[in-house]
């Protein structure tokens, strides 16, 4: 059991948690996991402001290592993608929360800079018509 520092993507924040690898599983101390990503554990389950997710039956969630980070995202139906040799995990939007975003028809906002240097955001533009213009090499 090894216990490092990992970059962890909640969507696109990033947060620094410390992690122990044990079975090929990372996991994260329930007190980091709470740090992070505001959910704390509580008797009746996994708790971040009104919301409680119960945890009952669920033996290898949490253990003396801490907390399964995998099996953490899947109770809440969210998306993880770990590497352990880079010390990097991304928990992404559960499938409610992207369909939501797009019933909404709202681009999420973005600062970028123009060719000149200075940076506009989406948002500053909400109520007129915007043409993006996206390029990928490959």
């Amino acid at each position: 059991m090894k216990t490092s520092t990992f970059t962890l993507l909640d969507e696109e924040r990033p947060v620094e948690v410390r992690g122990t690898i044990a079975d090929g599983k990372l996991r994260v101390a329930p007190e980091q996991l709470q740090a992070a990503l505001g959910w704390e554990l509580k008797p009746q389950g996994f708790c971040k402001n009104d919301v409680c997710v119960p945890a009952s039956g669920k033996a290898d969630l949490v253990t003396a290592d801490g907390v399964d980070l995998a099996a953490f995202a899947a109770l809440l139906r969210r998306p993880l993608a770990v590497d352990l040799d880079e010390r990097m995990a991304c928990l992404g939007a559960s499938a409610a929360e992207r369909s939501a975003r797009l019933a909404s028809l709202t681009a999420p906002d973005f600062t970028l800079p123009d060719l000149a240097g200075r940076t506009h955001r989406l948002s500053d533009y909400r109520g007129k018509k915007v043409l993006l213009v996206a390029y990928a090499s490959w």
